[in-house]
């Protein structure tokens, strides 16, 4: 059994205890079978029932609703403990027409794969060049329709190691799905890599995969691992799990 246990909390009003629960074992599927052999990290994950609470020194991934309504929802950056924190924002994801699986798995994997969204990769065309990449192992291939089923259940696909080496040649697998077909920085449709130029002076930019050439977004969407890592470890705050019916 891993030593990373995460629990599952659901804090959402359009997402039910049912259809977290459902969706339960294709997350722990798509973890034990899929990545950990891949990355070499796994996790158990647990449901938390109504009026109880997360088992001491769990990680937790809350599904919570709207990313926007409530601006503190934004610095909830770690447990009551200090531990990591995955947050998955469902109403938002309806609004958009997204599943929130893929979300839930999204951040899942971000979560284990870089807890503490501070590891980078860099990448050095010459010697007064270089940009880092940040270590998100969902974005580059993120989009639901890159997504695949287990049991039913839409997940969300995933890069491999590989991808983070520039140097890896075609015709090496660097995802899950199979959709990129090089290295960093090259993205899927739909894709996006968190990205900073260490000569421009810019900080942390946002680059998309878009039929015209590559393009920088500069600003964070309110509770998202991109806003987290431009904010300083030491001011984040601690969150407090809330639970339907207390």
């Amino acid at each position: 059994m891993s030593n990373i246990r995460i629990s599952v909390i659901n804090s959402s009003t359009v997402v039910t205890d049912a259809q977290v629960q459902a969706a339960l074992p294709a997350l722990q599927k798509q973890v034990h079978e899929h990545f950990a052999p891949a990355w070499g990290i796994d996790a158990e994950l647990t449901f938390v029932p109504k009026k109880k609470k997360p088992a001491a020194g769990s990680w937790w991934l809350s599904i919570l609703d709207n990313s926007d309504q409530a601006g503190a929802l934004g610095y909830h950056d770690v447990t009551n403990e200090g531990l990591p924190l995955g947050k998955v924002f469902a109403k938002t994801d309806q609004q958009y027409g997204n599943k929130w699986t893929v979300t839930a798995s999204h951040e899942l994997l971000e979560m284990l794969a870089d807890p503490e969204i501070n590891l980078t990769v860099f990448v050095q065309p010459s010697a007064t060049k270089g940009v880092l990449y940040a270590y998100e192992v969902c974005d580059a291939c993120e989009a639901d329709e890159l997504g695949y089923d287990i049991d039913g259940v839409t997940v969300s696909d995933f890069v491999f190691p590989a991808w983070f080496e520039p140097g890896r040649k075609a015709g090496t697998q660097f995802d899950y799905g199979k959709h990129l077909k090089k290295p960093v920085p090259a993205l899927a449709a739909g894709g996006y890599i968190g990205a900073f130029d260490v000569t421009s002076g810019s900080g942390w930019n946002q680059i998309t995969a878009q039929k015209a050439p590559l393009t920088y977004q500069m600003r964070a969407k309110v509770g998202t691992r991109r806003e987290r890592r431009r904010t300083p470890r030491d001011q984040w705050l601690k969150s407090h799990a809330k639970f339907k019916g207390d």
